[in-house]
């Protein structure tokens, strides 16, 4: 609900109008200094930049709002987001575009806690957000950097480290090594930050809002795990499928491809539903027996039977192709377990429980070992899932 509820048009028009501005400086800054190479791609960037945050501003000016329904009006003086590593895809510009976990595009999820988190710092002093995840960095130091723009940015800007890329010299070390392209053929040079640079003096500055707590100060009492990576091969028309993708994805490359036609976001999502299930980019193909699908319906079905007599469940995490009409790989998993002999009411999907109360009650009965399978995507099932005394 807090997401809906938007700032005053005329706080989010300054804000961008301000942006704007600083990028027409930054350019004229640049076209000062002479006409290199270097400084023409940086015009570019800064073009693309401004053109992004103006279509914004149009958005925001063509919307019909509701005046009395604005962020600023409710009261709101202190703000605590769970979860927070969920907000950590920040737009930032940077000279650094080749690097690997800068983000370039903006997420409209995050840029509206952004503009809301500035809003709360200036009225606060920077006292008014709290920010909780078990995850702050996962991927890449740039998430560091993310967390210190929505949490400490007067401060960035008193050390003179607002800009990404004097924070990024200040303390990271960029690496650059080959990577499997994400069409999934061939191999591309990946240039990533590698090594933070004056550790101390970074965590010194985090921990100025940051209460850090680690596994050993928390004494996590978690169980052993056992991993078994099964391996399964892939078929001749997966085969055919990517040898597609990644001619296309030259193609995208070389230019000339109308983004509405084809895309990279395109290629990556149907190159990880191939990888499941080549039956999500055709139903028609055949149902391969060797498939992920059918090796996991085989382990999930040994285990079921080797655990009949103390109801031990299992849960199946599957992020792609969500349950719903035409082919998916969750009915599809389901009603093989069916076919095999597990009855109906002990499979569930964790959709079918769309509140809390409905949740309560679907996590009772997998606990007392009536749901005996429980299927679910990472983000609907991965966090607050507690089904196991």
């Amino acid at each position: 609900q807090f997401e809906k509820i938007p700032l005053s048009q005329e706080r989010v028009e300054n804000s961008i109008t301000k942006e704007i501005n600083e990028l027409i400086a930054a350019q004229n800054s640049i076209q000062e200094s002479g006409s290199s190479k270097g400084n023409r791609f940086s015009i570019r960037q800064i073009e693309e930049v401004k053109k992004r945050l103006q279509k914004r501003l149009q958005n925001l000016q063509d919307k019909p709002r509701d005046p009395t329904i604005e962020f600023e009006n409710l009261g709101v003086d202190r703000l605590y987001v769970d979860e927070a590593h969920y907000y950590k895809n920040l737009f930032a510009y940077t000279k650094l575009s080749n690097v690997a976990g800068v983000s370039t595009t903006d997420a409209g999820k995050t840029s509206d806690m952004y503009e809301k988190c500035k809003y709360l710092n200036e009225k606060t002093n920077e006292k008014g957000i709290v920010f909780a995840t078990g995850t702050p960095v996962s991927n890449s130091m740039v998430e560091l950097y993310t967390m210190m723009r929505y949490l400490q940015p007067k401060r960035l800007q008193d050390a003179g480290l607002e800009a990404f890329d004097s924070w990024a010299m200040q303390y990271g070390e960029t690496a650059t090594g080959f990577e499997l392209k994400p069409e999934g053929k061939g191999f591309q040079k990946k240039t990533r930050f590698a090594n933070f640079h004056n550790l101390p003096e970074l965590m010194a500055m985090f921990k100025e809002v940051a209460d850090i707590k680690t596994k050993d100060v928390l004494d996590l009492k978690v169980p052993e795990a056992e991993f078994v990576v099964e391996e399964c091969k892939c078929t001749e028309e997966q085969r055919a499928m990517v040898n597609d993708l990644a001619e296309r994805s030259d193609r995208i490359h070389k230019g000339g491809v109308d983004p509405s036609v084809d895309n990279m976001l395109k290629i990556t999502s149907e190159g990880k539903k191939l990888a499941l299930d080549q039956r999500l980019i055709n139903p028609g193909l055949p149902d391969d027996p060797n498939s992920k699908v059918n090796c996991c319906v085989k382990n999930v079905f040994n285990i079921y039977e080797k655990t009949q007599a103390t109801k031990r469940t299992q849960l199946i995490l599957c992020d792609q192709s969500n349950p719903g009409p035409g082919f998916n790989v969750y009915q599809d998993i389901k009603d093989k377990l069916i076919k095999n002999g597990v009855a109906e009411n002990e499979i569930a999907f964790i959709h079918d429980a769309p509140n809390e109360k409905q949740k309560a009650a679907l996590f009772a009965k997998v606990k007392s070992g009536s749901v005996r399978v429980l299927i679910g995507s990472t983000a609907m099932m991965g966090t607050g899932t507690n089904v196991q005394d």
